[in-house]
C-alpha cells in the first residue's frame, strides 16, 4: 500500500493516541518483579543444591572409608586365621614327612 492511498472504509483508522493504562503498567512491573524473584529463587536453589552435594560428598567419603576399613579388618582377621591354620597344617605334614624319612632308612638297615 502506498502512503498516498486511502485505506478502504471498513478498515478502522486510529485517530487518537492511546496511552497504556495504569493497570497495564502495574502488571508489567509485577511481571518483571516476578521474573526477578523467580531468577533469584532459581539461583538460591542452585546454590543450595551445590552446598548439599558438597556435604553429601564429605559424608559419603567418611562413611565409605569407615565401611571399607571395617571390611578390610574383618577380612584380614579371617585371612590371618586361615593362614595360621594352613601354616600349622604344612608344618605338621613337613615334620611327619621328615620323621618318616628319618625312620625309613633305619628300618631298612635292620
Amino acid at each position: 500500500m502506498s502512503p498516498s492511498s486511502v485505506p478502504p472504509r471498513f478498515v478502522p483508522t486510529l485517530t487518537e493516541i492511546v496511552h497504556p493504562s495504569l493497570a497495564t503498567v502495574e502488571a508489567r512491573s509485577l511481571n518483571e518483579e516476578a521474573m526477578k524473584v523467580s531468577a533469584l529463587l532459581a539461583e538460591l536453589e542452585a546454590e543450595m543444591v551445590q552446598r548439599v552435594l558438597q556435604r553429601l560428598d564429605l559424608i559419603l567419603e567418611r562413611r565409605l572409608r569407615e565401611a571399607v576399613g571395617q571390611m578390610l579388618l574383618e577380612h584380614t582377621q579371617s585371612l590371618a586365621l586361615r593362614l595360621r591354620e594352613e601354616i600349622e597344617k604344612v608344618v605338621r605334614q613337613s615334620v611327619r614327612q621328615a620323621f618318616e624319612q628319618e625312620i625309613a632308612p633305619t628300618t631298612t638297615r635292620s
